[in-house]
């Protein structure tokens, strides 16, 4: 594959990524998959996660301009990642490659089912304050105010699965942190989508240093390069279409395109 092919698979990863607060490693890691047919689990993963990494970065940038990441609850449960990243990452040298393919097949017929299936999302109307939850109100660049509240140890717990099947796969783990925010903890949607990519570049920036520790990125820097570049691009475009996309038709045609990946990763491609 080309230099310019992997720019060009950057930028649709960093833009639908960032759109969808997942970081993109859900399309980056199948992907991979088929393109290096012959790569070890880790070597696939080490390379999603440091991409995952420079587009969740490049996501929290533009998401900061826009005032709508919660920085304290986002450092809560990053640290509730660090754990379960380091964990995963290690895991991961320990899979046989057809053995990853399988279970990765699993996860994208069931990320697929969850995309297609869940109905639209809406911001929750604010709630009567819950004794022992942690009451939080931010206030965007557009004046909106933002209050709502959270269960903060169902958070960290739920976090620390997160971190440990994100660098287990180099998916990022968003695609499941930002429904659980939403739909778990009542975060608005637009908030669970941009504190979920600040959480994102530190729990991969995580698992990326572990792998490097292990040496699995050895040797991947013109692959990663071209994909980086593509996705910091790509993911300072996702994040103003945040607000202008109305993505539930796109995300169920990305739901099904998954599902068929899934399937031929179970059939053995």
């Amino acid at each position: 594959m080309s230099e310019f092919w992997l720019f060009v698979v950057g930028l649709g990863v960093g833009l639908v990524g960032t759109l969808v607060g997942a970081g993109g490693g859900f399309l980056l890691v199948p992907l991979l998959l088929f393109v290096y047919p012959h790569d070890s689990p880790e070597r696939i993963t080490a390379i999603s996660l440091a991409v995952v990494f420079f587009n969740a970065a490049s996501g929290s940038v533009a998401y900061h301009r826009m005032g709508r990441i919660d920085y304290r609850s986002g450092l809560l449960f990053s640290l509730a990642t660090i754990p379960g990243a380091i964990g995963g990452a290690l895991v991961t040298s320990f899979i046989p490659r057809r053995t990853f393919d399988g279970i990765f097949g699993v996860v994208l017929v069931c990320i697929a089912a969850a995309l297609f299936l869940r109905p639209e999302k809406a911001d929750r109307k604010p709630t009567a304050p819950t004794a022992g939850h942690t009451h939080r109100e931010i206030v965007d660049r557009d004046g909106t105010v933002h209050r709502y509240s959270y269960d903060l140890k169902l958070g960290m717990a739920i976090s620390v699965g997160v971190g440990f099947l994100s660098s287990l796969l180099g998916i990022g783990g968003g695609i499941i942190h930002v429904p659980a925010l939403v739909h778990i903890l009542g975060f608005p949607v637009h908030l669970a989508t941009a504190t979920s990519h600040f959480i994102l570049a530190i729990t991969a920036l995580t698992g990326t240093l572990t792998h490097l520790s292990q040496g699995s990125l050895a040797g991947t820097f013109g692959r990663i390069l071209p994909l980086a570049i593509g996705v910091l691009i790509g993911a300072q475009a996702g994040a103003p279409l945040s607000n202008r996309i109305h993505g539930r038709n796109i995300v169920r045609v990305l739901a099904v395109a998954l599902a068929f990946v899934g399937v031929r990763l179970l059939a053995g491609r």
